[in-house]
């Protein structure tokens, strides 16, 4: 059974658990461990998560299948982007599912909560950045409509980026 939840303060130090093992799942050979160990630090540790998740403006969500939590994401609405002449747009910044639950639908219900939630906002579409080596991500992304419309760097730390892709598409 799956479920989704809000992440409210409460939620720092459990979002702070699942977020270092999600992302070293998914980019963890995109960097050497001390650039990770950095990022990690910095940004999803429990003192980051309570900030990010005092802001009104981020909207986090945690998923559960079967009472266990599976990962988490992060939606931002009204996020213009240059390359996107319409607008208003949300910016789905994190989206993350432990491979553990793979292959369950989670990751298609998570998303689809998100899509629900910009559209119940009036978001005219929805856009993000993606690793370029994440192959499964960027599959799972066109699938649903998104398509590649730029290129950003993500800084893992001060000396390493990462190149993403930006994807967008229309809600």
């Amino acid at each position: 059974m799956i479920s989704i939840q809000p992440a409210y303060i409460d939620d720092a130090l459990l979002l702070s658990q699942i977020a270092p093992k999600v992302h070293l799942e998914s980019h963890g050979h995109s960097a050497k461990a001390e650039h990770h160990e950095y990022y990690i630090s910095r940004k999803l540790s429990p003192e980051a998560f309570s900030i990010e998740l005092s802001s009104p403006e981020n909207i986090y969500h945690l998923i559960y299948v079967d009472e266990q939590p599976a990962g988490y994401s992060k939606i931002i609405l009204n996020v213009p982007h240059p390359e996107i002449a319409e607008g208003p747009v949300t910016k789905l910044e994190r989206l993350y599912l432990l491979k553990e639950f793979y292959g369950m639908n989670a990751g298609k219900a998570l998303y689809d909560h998100n899509v629900k939630i910009a559209c119940e906002n009036h978001q005219l579409g929805m856009w993000l950045n993606v690793w370029m080596e994440n192959h499964r991500a960027i599959a799972f992304y066109v699938k649903q409509g998104f398509t590649i419309i730029g290129r950003a760097d993500f800084e893992v730390s001060p000396t390493h980026t990462n190149p993403n892709h930006v994807m967008y598409v229309k809600l």
